[in-house]
């Protein structure tokens, strides 16, 4: 991984420190898809209703495309923003697979290889961008692009959000929705295991003079 200075970071996809806070038009987006996403997919699952199920999960995804515009089309990107977005994402994911699953129980095998490639690998994955000096995972291309490619670019956003979810109500066939989670485990992983190998950076501490420390590296 080559180290940037500063001086030589561009203006966009690198931290602003001066630009963090948690109260932002995004966020508040944010946390009202969430809420309302949540809210209607446990009310789907109490009135048995597929229909609203798919009106929770369209929430979540029109949402979660809205969140993130506002905040680029406002310039406020935060790293605080995008770790609320990604734990958000996990809750109303995690809403609409249960109730899913609630609806039709013949789906608890794909749901949970998904609920373990979504929201345990994946989070562990999107989360480290916090190791370096991003604005959030969707600029890791400036650390490592096939990491990036694989997870954060447009068809890699669209396969982990919306494959199996769409094969599951489309085809209701267990095997074909298992090999597709499978599929997109097996991705994750591979992400995983890329990060491990190129080294997540220690976080800096005042008055420290090593600043090329890694996990697993002798100080």
């Amino acid at each position: 991984m080559a180290t940037m200075t500063t001086s030589a970071r561009p203006e966009r996809g690198w931290q602003r420190p001066e630009a963090e806070r948690l109260l932002t038009g995004a966020t508040v987006v944010t946390f009202v898809r969430t809420v309302v996403s949540v809210g209607i997919a446990l009310y789907a699952a109490y009135d048995r209703s597929l229909v609203l199920l798919l009106v929770a999960l369209a929430v979540y995804w029109v949402g979660d495309m809205a969140d993130g515009a506002l905040a680029r089309l406002t310039d406020t990107e935060t790293r605080i923003g995008a770790v609320f977005d990604i734990v958000s994402d996990r809750l109303c994911a995690g809403a609409f697979y249960v109730g899913l699953v609630w609806l039709e129980p013949a789906m608890a095998l794909p749901v949970g290889v998904f609920l373990l490639e979504f929201a345990v690998v994946d989070t562990f994955v999107s989360l480290a961008f916090l190791a370096w000096p991003l604005r959030s995972p969707n600029y890791f291309h400036l650390v490592d692009r096939p990491i990036w490619a694989a997870n954060w670019s447009k068809p890699g956003k669209a396969a982990n959000s919306s494959a199996v979810a769409v094969l599951m109500v489309v085809t209701h066939s267990v095997p074909l929705c298992t090999a597709v989670a499978l599929c997109l485990l097996a991705v994750k992983i591979w992400s995983l295991v890329r990060l491990d190998r190129l080294g997540l950076p220690l976080p800096q501490v005042a008055g420290s003079s090593d600043s090329a420390t890694r996990v697993g590296q002798a100080p």
